[in-house]
């Protein structure tokens, strides 16, 4: 028996954001107990980035904002987590309603906008809990911080991420602060990318030891954009690129009640888009530096599609959403 197949009715009856808190806090009570309830993930260890991942699942990005749940998640199996979009300082993010659930599509549209408590509320998470695992830290920008200064926060958050994170990626990809995605630009992406790098080598040295830097993209964008950010992660020798965020486009939910609702669109409806961006990425980067896939991945046959277009390792969020925590060990053990 599949325990959430009993638990999903209940959370799925309740407001998404309320039933998203509730499973946070459900998730810390039982995790001790995490591996009597769901299948054994085996070890099957990959290394990307100079780093050894214990398998090549992992958390995507969003679940766990605040890092208020690492031991939480580390005991259902995940091979590595990502926590954040973390921003410099506390933000509430956008009014609510801003989560809403599309069932009939596998799907959910967000439009959070970086809630959550801020860096250093992150960092004592990060700290007091007992996760051991590879470690992403992902940060963003303050809403209220003009676009103009965008690079100042990404700084800030490098700079505080440095010396816990695995990796650090910079989410210049979401569609839910303003004028953010205008940073996958030209010449404003070649300065951020130019600078964050600079600052990368000057932390390694500061510390003494090396955190890769990746890049998160969206789905969105043109082949001709794909082939520039391309360019540009080997110019300057960025460790690796997430592929991909969430996407405005509505195209594949059209007829759907709440299609009209601004904010992110993630789950199944993506799949092909971010499946497409990732082979494109592939084709482009010719193996000089790793992808990491994610976007529709709901069960083992989409996983194996996005490592069979060039991806190394592959994450998951609305999937475990629809599907429960067995997702994770049904990928692990189904992959080739």
């Amino acid at each position: 028996m599949n325990p959430y197949s009993l638990l999903r009715p209940l959370l799925f009856s309740v407001d998404p954001e309320a039933a998203h808190d509730l499973s946070l806090k459900a998730l810390t009570v039982t995790q001790n107990v995490a591996g009597f309830l769901y299948p054994k993930v085996p070890d099957k260890p990959v290394t990307v980035m100079g780093l050894t991942f214990k398998n090549p699942v992992g958390l995507a990005a969003g679940l766990d904002k605040d890092g208020d749940c690492l031991d939480g998640f580390a005991a259902l199996g995940f091979g590595f987590l990502e926590i954040g979009t973390v921003t410099p300082r506390p933000q509430p993010g956008n009014p609510k309603p801003r989560l809403f659930r599309l069932p009939e599509h596998e799907a959910i549209i967000n439009r959070m906008g970086f809630n959550n408590k801020g860096i250093d509320y992150l960092l004592a998470q990060v700290e007091s809990s007992s996760y051991g695992g590879v470690l992403g830290i992902n940060i963003g920008k303050n809403a209220d911080t003009p676009i103009e200064n965008a690079l100042d926060d990404y700084l800030i958050g490098l700079r505080k991420a440095y010396s816990v994170a695995s990796y650090v990626t910079l989410n210049i990809s979401s569609p839910n602060t303003k004028n953010l995605r205008q940073l996958q630009q030209g010449d404003e992406l070649k300065k951020l990318i130019s600078t964050m790098r600079e600052e990368q080598l000057k932390l390694q040295i500061q510390h003494g030891r090396y955190v890769p830097l990746v890049l998160k993209i969206a789905p969105d964008l043109t082949p001709e954009e794909v082939r520039n950010i391309a360019d540009l992660l080997m110019e300057f020798n960025i460790d690796g690129v997430i592929a991909t965020n969430t996407t405005i486009s509505r195209d594949k939910i059209s007829s759907h009640l709440l299609a009209h609702e601004t904010g992110g669109l993630s789950g199944a409806p993506v799949k092909e888009m971010a499946t497409e961006i990732v082979r494109l990425l592939a084709a482009e980067l010719n193996g000089k530096l790793p992808i990491i896939a994610v976007g529709g991945i709901m069960n083992v046959v989409d996983a194996q599609e996005k490592l069979a277009a060039g991806a190394s390792l592959v994450q998951v969020y609305t999937g475990l959403i629809y599907r429960g925590a067995r997702l994770i060990s049904e990928i692990v053990n189904g992959i080739k």
